[in-house]
């Protein structure tokens, strides 16, 4: 069945929501946490209901590509519910996940039994100290059990995020890149960007797109450019006989705005256009005044409308981005 595209002002059509189920985590990462989090009650995060009710409509505008988050979103009970329920909603192709992995090993597979096929695992270091000291938790074999058994279960692709820090975490690029020698995994790095009113970030602890692909190609081999019929943030790359291939998203050194698809929803039910821009549209109030269904796509339209053509953030650039990463949804 034909389904209008839904447009932004230059032409994008976006077909790709990510929806933060929670903002809370079993983490504490300096550059994502909270200090606090939203009760898990009905007045202050969207149901499952609510959601389901919004993609509904969002699908009769032409997303087909859903995309679960948080926080952690496996810290909320019976996700697995709310992806079966996502699967049998017409026109909705493609469910994923991001999750830091704690809590994956046991709930993978019914995960895998609600139809999902995709999922990222954020994890920033592989030493087990270290990445407490970023964490601060104690969960680095939890993690690890969790990845495993996402490709035991057959999840393809299992995509693992790392943001790159320097002076934190720049020296285990190899490392990193190493897993895609030995697992079919994706490892994306990510440019450390400037996300939430902290004073934490500093262009400095940057390590371009262009520096890690470099260091990786000068001490380990020549990467080789990979074409994907699906686009996404990432330029991957494989190094030589791999069954795994290594991504770079560069937000910071080489915008891809042109090319964004995407909107998010946040735990407390507002509707970002652009992860860097603040300007919000609130569909909780609308949900909940029993808004109809021309009411609520008034609403998505005039969001995606207002996407700007690039989010302009450069690293000595003003920020306009002051909620941290987990309460919009990674």
């Amino acid at each position: 069945m034909f389904k209008p595209a839904l447009q932004d002002g230059h032409n994008r059509s976006v077909s790709y929501v990510r929806i933060s189920v929670t903002d809370r985590c079993n983490l504490r990462c300096s550059y994502c946490s909270a200090p606090t989090f939203l009760p898990h009650s009905r007045t202050q995060i969207l149901s499952y209901e609510e959601i389901l009710r919004l993609v509904r409509v969002l699908a009769g505008m032409g997303v087909d590509k859903v995309r679960l988050t948080g926080g952690e979103p496996l810290v909320r009970r019976h996700l697995d519910s709310l992806v079966a329920r996502l699967n049998d909603i017409d026109g909705i192709n493609d469910i994923s996940l991001t999750t830091n992995g704690v809590l994956l090993e046991k709930q993978a597979a019914p995960l895998w039994a609600a139809g999902l096929r995709r999922v990222n695992i954020s994890l920033d270091t592989l030493d087990p100290s270290r990445f407490k000291k970023i964490t601060g938790r104690d969960y680095f074999a939890r993690v690890l059990s969790g990845i495993k058994a996402a490709l035991k279960i057959g999840f393809a692709p299992v995509k693992i995020n790392v943001v790159v820090m320097r002076g934190v975490n720049d020296d285990e690029l190899l490392a990193f890149a190493a897993l895609t020698r030995k697992y079919p995994v994706h490892v994306r790095f990510i440019e450390y960007m400037p996300i939430g009113s902290s004073s934490l970030w500093n262009p400095a602890d940057m390590v371009s797109g262009a520096q890690i692909i470099e260091q990786i190609s000068n001490e380990m081999a020549v990467l080789e450019p990979v074409t994907v019929k699906l686009g996404g943030p990432a330029r991957l790359y494989r190094l030589p006989g791999a069954p795994g291939k290594i991504g770079v998203i560069t937000a910071m050194s080489n915008h891809f705005c042109d090319s964004c698809n995407r909107i998010r929803i946040t735990a407390d039910g507002h509707l970002r256009a652009c992860l860097l821009s603040d300007n919000e549209f609130d569909l909780k109030e609308v949900l909940r005044a029993g808004g109809d269904l021309e009411k609520i796509t008034e609403i998505v339209r005039q969001a995606v409308a207002s996407k700007s053509a690039e989010h302009g953030l450069a690293c000595n650039s003003e920020r306009k981005c002051s909620r941290v990463m987990s309460t919009i949804g990674g």
